[in-house]
């Protein structure tokens, strides 16, 4: 009972004290002799606070990275997913334009032909009994493809068509060793028979009927055509001669010739569903080399 009477008056007095000093203070402003003692106290209690702040910041960033990580986690998988997206767009942009080039060089060599085709793609390389060398392209019966048509893309002759359903089509290629074709050389009248060789389609056999008609590298083939233009139209650039066989006694001469169309990567291509008025000659020929 007494410690608590005691107590009280301590914290009378101290309260006491302690109005004193405010009130001196508050009126005596910037003169007040208690001035020391306030910027040490809040020198003292800055630091505290400084310091408090210190330890905690590091804290609480390390507890928002952790409450952020699911979220970060999920923007860096959408932006990954995002630049994925950018890249197949962009790599289908650029099939898109290859394939509308290859597709306007078909149509400009089959104007210039006078050929009227079916455009297609070539969606398999497959194989066929009987055949080596043969492609699936995504055009059939439905759309006026029949065997035994001519096929040829932007730059030369492919080739024929062998078989035919609704909606696919299965095409021997030029290359292929039991291809043959009528062809002809360019501004003559000297015809043979071009065949497949194999050799990925690199080379083709050109075998001309007159062993004394002239033949010499760099000369140009076209196709001869067959009879109501089936299996093969006339005038169709077919390639350009790179060697030829010393063949003395022969009543043939043998040239190889690498084709103009480029029969191992074959995309857009045209079947001929209805052949020229008139044989085209060699109008169809690109510009040679050097000419242009």
């Amino acid at each position: 009972m007494r410690d608590s009477r005691r107590a009280r008056l301590i914290l009378g007095v101290l309260l006491t004290a302690a109005l004193v000093i405010l009130t001196v203070d508050h009126r005596t402003g910037d003169d007040s002799p208690l001035s020391p003692l306030r910027a040490a106290g809040a020198w003292v209690f800055g630091t505290a606070e400084q310091f408090g702040g210190g330890v905690v910041r590091p804290v609480g960033t390390f507890v928002r990275a952790i409450l952020s990580a699911p979220s970060a986690e999920e923007r860096i998988r959408a932006l990954r997913e995002e630049n994925a997206k950018l890249r197949t767009g962009l790599l289908a942009g650029k099939l898109d334009t290859a394939r509308s080039n290859e597709l306007k060089k078909l149509l400009g060599l089959a104007g210039a032909g006078g050929y009227k085709i079916v455009p297609a793609n070539v969606v398999a390389r497959r194989g066929q009994p009987g055949f080596e060398d043969a492609v699936q392209i995504d055009a059939g019966t439905a759309d006026g493809v029949q065997t035994e048509m001519t096929v040829l893309n932007g730059d030369g002759l492919v080739g024929r068509v062998i078989h035919a359903a609704a909606r696919t089509s299965t095409v021997v290629l030029l290359s292929d060793p039991a291809s043959a074709a009528g062809a002809r050389l360019e501004r003559g009248k000297e015809i043979g028979v071009v065949h497949g060789v194999g050799e990925h389609g690199r080379l083709v056999q050109f075998r001309l009927l007159d062993s004394t008609a002239p033949l010499t590298r760099g000369g140009r083939i076209v196709s001869f055509g067959s009879q109501n233009g089936r299996p093969y139209v006339p005038g169709v650039p077919i390639g350009v001669i790179e060697r030829v066989e010393s063949t003395p006694g022969e009543l043939t001469r043998i040239a190889y010739a690498r084709p103009y169309a480029d029969l191992t990567a074959l995309d857009v291509v045209g079947v001929v569903v209805d052949g020229p008025k008139r044989d085209p000659r060699d109008t169809v020929l690109p510009p040679k080399e050097g000419s242009r």
